[in-house]
């Protein structure tokens, strides 16, 4: 009797522990499900202001800039502050870069294999990054329309290697993080290189892609001309900061060392006649919660989309 008792408690006990396991994993799965749909509502709330920050800042771009005869970077920092929002719903913030002040990848070359006047501008500029001169040739090789292989470039043959493999593109850049296909060019050159060079040009299908001296950095300036040292893109930076400038002219006419050299670097479509930029990259990031939510687009002015990228 004593023993059939026994037997029982333990069956009981055994009945106890398998309940409160699946009483413990029921409850489990319920917040696990829920946390999913919670993180799921909260993702869409953050893509929903991300998008919305980037809308807003379209509007504000044709609208602060539209009637302004000059781009500074002033004008986009002042813009983007308007766009920084927090509150119990959660925080937005907007960066706006202008592609016009940066050097276009897709000039140092022509479709022919032709190198521009931009070419010596990129190797300055390269040098000064400490990236080696070779990512040029092969930038250029994926770039121009021939198959013929730079000294320091690649070609189809090359690429044919790979696993998997590809062929050259023998075109222009669509994106900058195409430059990932081009031989040389990992990760940590594209961060490297990302604030002083884009693939947009300010003026659709245009040969040449000036650069806008307002919004360009100051590594950059330095590398325009061999004549531009660092204490002279300097003073341009210094100068711009206290007014920008609105032409070419009145570069030469506020920095004296740029006199003759600004109506130079004009006439040969390396800056700007008016320093206004047309293109702009835009990056929103919305905060719900824990959940962020990143949009990354490339606008031109007018509204037009080049660019588009959810994270």
């Amino acid at each position: 009797m004593k023993d059939q008792r026994g037997f029982a408690l333990v069956i009981t006990l055994l009945i106890t522990a398998l309940l409160v396991a699946l009483s413990a994993e029921f409850v489990d799965e319920v917040f696990v499900d829920t946390s999913a749909r919670q993180n799921f509502t909260d993702g869409q709330q953050a893509s929903i202001m991300a998008e919305s920050g980037l809308t807003a800042a379209r509007k504000l771009l044709d609208f602060g800039l539209g009637m302004q005869a000059y781009s500074s970077l002033a004008d986009l920092d002042r813009l983007a502050k308007m766009l920084r929002i927090e509150d119990e719903q959660g925080t937005l913030q907007v960066t706006i870069e202008e592609e016009s002040g940066k050097l276009n990848m897709n000039s140092i070359v022509d479709s022919f294999g032709k190198e521009t006047i931009y070419r010596p501008i990129a190797e300055r500029l390269f040098k000064k990054l400490g990236l080696p001169l070779e990512l040029l040739d092969t930038a250029a090789d994926w770039i121009d329309k021939n198959d013929e292989t730079r000294s320091g470039g690649a070609e189809t043959p090359y690429y044919q290697t790979l696993k998997p493999p590809y062929v050259a593109k023998n075109g222009k850049l669509d994106t900058f993080e195409e430059l990932r296909l081009v031989k040389g060019f990992d990760g940590k050159t594209l961060e490297r290189l990302r604030p002083y060079t884009t693939v947009y040009p300010d003026i659709p299908n245009s040969p040449t892609t000036p650069i806008n001296i307002n919004t360009a950095p100051k590594e950059l300036l330095a590398s325009l001309d061999s004549k531009i040292s660092d204490g002279l893109s300097q003073q341009i930076v210094d100068e711009r900061k206290i007014n920008p400038f609105t032409t070419n002219t009145d570069l030469g006419n506020r920095v004296s060392a740029m006199t003759a050299l600004s109506q130079s670097l004009a006439s040969n479509s390396i800056i700007m006649q008016n320093e206004k930029g047309a293109v702009f990259r835009l990056i929103s990031r919305a905060q719900v919660k824990e959940t962020t939510r990143v949009i990354e687009s490339v606008v031109r002015s007018g509204g037009q989309i080049l660019y588009w990228r959810e994270y």
